[in-house]
């Protein structure tokens, strides 16, 4: 069984900076990519960031400049530093990962999500 735990959320004033962070856990094969979607209230879940396997990544051009995506390998680990936060930016943040656990196939896998809230 696959188990994502995300952590690093909360509130922070507009400027600032916040550094989610989430473990996959369980019968890993292999991972593929790794993800942190957002849905603010009254909106669609979006990507806002992707790492491949080989590093390579993609940003939702709102944040681009501004949040770096990066992953720990070894630790099954994929980490998002969020700086010069804006009010926009208010959403939950849930971590996703497309992998293949050991006797399946390839799927998606979904942390629980974690609020991060911008405001003065």
């Amino acid at each position: 069984q696959v188990q994502l735990v995300e952590s690093g959320g909360g509130l922070v004033h507009p400027g600032g900076s916040l550094r989610l962070s989430c473990t996959v856990s369980g019968s890993i094969r292999e991972i593929y990519s790794m993800d942190w979607y957002r849905q603010a209230p009254g909106k669609q879940r979006e990507l806002v960031a992707r790492i491949f396997s080989d590093s390579k990544t993609n940003y939702l051009d709102s944040v681009k400049g501004r949040f770096t995506i990066s992953r720990d390998n070894a630790k099954n680990t994929v980490f998002l530093q969020m700086n010069s936060l804006e009010p926009e930016d208010t959403a939950v943040y849930y971590c996703d990962t497309f992998l293949q656990a050991w006797d399946h196939s390839p799927a998606n896998y979904w942390g629980q999500g974690t609020q991060v809230t911008v405001s003065a």
